[in-house]
């Protein structure tokens, strides 16, 4: 038996393109990075299609419907208040969603600015309920802990005072320096996917 192929959709004008980017934020806050890629996939090709999409982002700014300044605040109020998760680990989120360098440092500098850091790790740790590393294998889970304190964006400072607060034993923590440079640590596919992303959840995907 045949199986009918899905009918190719119609390319859609300016008017239509703004219809549909009006749908997709009313589904979720986006970036506008994010929204041309939505918009690319539904314009016509060309010029013509470039044209309508400028278009569309203007008029969806000058209506406030658009705001990369209200995307980053928002996105880091919930990753830090609910989430849990370090500067670092914003940052890098928000560059991967195509906000821009200069807004990601003045968002993360103000929402930050009075944040204890290794405060903050503690209550990452509890929300994970990750438990304290014991027994013989204190000091190989030590690690892992360590690893995911880095990639959930706390510094090894930090770190380092977390893991000295629980009296591990010193070769469990063998390595660590106080203030070392930090390793360019990124999240794992598996880690984005074991998170319990609040903004995620509230903003679910087409």
């Amino acid at each position: 038996m045949a199986f009918a192929r899905p009918k190719k959709r119609e390319p859609l004008g300016e008017a239509g393109l703004f219809e549909y980017a009006v749908g997709a934020l009313a589904r979720r806050m986006r970036t506008e990075r994010d929204l041309r890629r939505l918009m690319r996939l539904r314009a016509e090709e060309g010029e013509a299609g470039a044209r309508a999409i400028d278009s569309v982002v203007a008029r969806l700014k000058e209506l406030n419907y658009l705001s990369d300044t209200r995307f980053a605040e928002d996105y880091t109020r919930v990753r830090k208040e609910h989430e849990k998760f370090g500067k670092r680990r914003v940052q890098q989120d928000l560059m991967q969603k195509g906000v821009g360098k200069e807004l990601v440092a003045s968002t993360l500098e103000t929402a930050y600015e009075d944040v204890d850091e290794v405060a903050l790790a503690r209550q990452y740790i509890a929300r994970k309920r990750i438990k304290q590393p014991s027994g013989e294998n204190a000091q190989k889970e030590t690690a892992r802990t360590m690893n995911r304190l880095l990639r959930a964006g706390f510094s090894s400072r930090a770190i380092y005072k977390v893991l000295r607060e629980w009296e591990l034993p010193e070769e469990a923590i063998e390595g660590m320096e106080v203030g070392g440079a930090d390793a360019e640590v990124f999240a794992e596919p598996e880690e984005r996917a074991g998170d319990s992303d609040t903004y995620a959840k509230q903003n679910d995907e087409e």
